[in-house]
């Protein structure tokens, strides 16, 4: 019989761009939730947690970036 093991959950995903790319453009936390992002989301980002992309579109458009400069891909 087929036991499949239990490994830990690794976030291949890091929102490390997105600080930098807010603290570059002066964008603050306030300013992300005056503009339609929500605190669930913010907890979200800061624990590299899942978004949609309908999220991703509203960060970029807010802080006037691309998504390379909100999230980054890691091994």
């Amino acid at each position: 019989m087929f036991h499949p093991t239990i490994e830990a959950v690794i976030p291949i995903i890091s929102y490390a761009p997105l600080w930098k790319t807010m603290k570059e453009r002066n964008v603050t936390q306030y300013q992300l939730l005056k503009s339609g992002i929500d605190n669930k989301t913010l907890d979200s980002l800061k624990k590299n947690k899942n978004i949609t992309l309908l999220t991703l579109e509203k960060l970029c458009r807010i802080i006037g970036c691309t998504p390379n400069d909100v999230v980054e891909f890691i091994e």
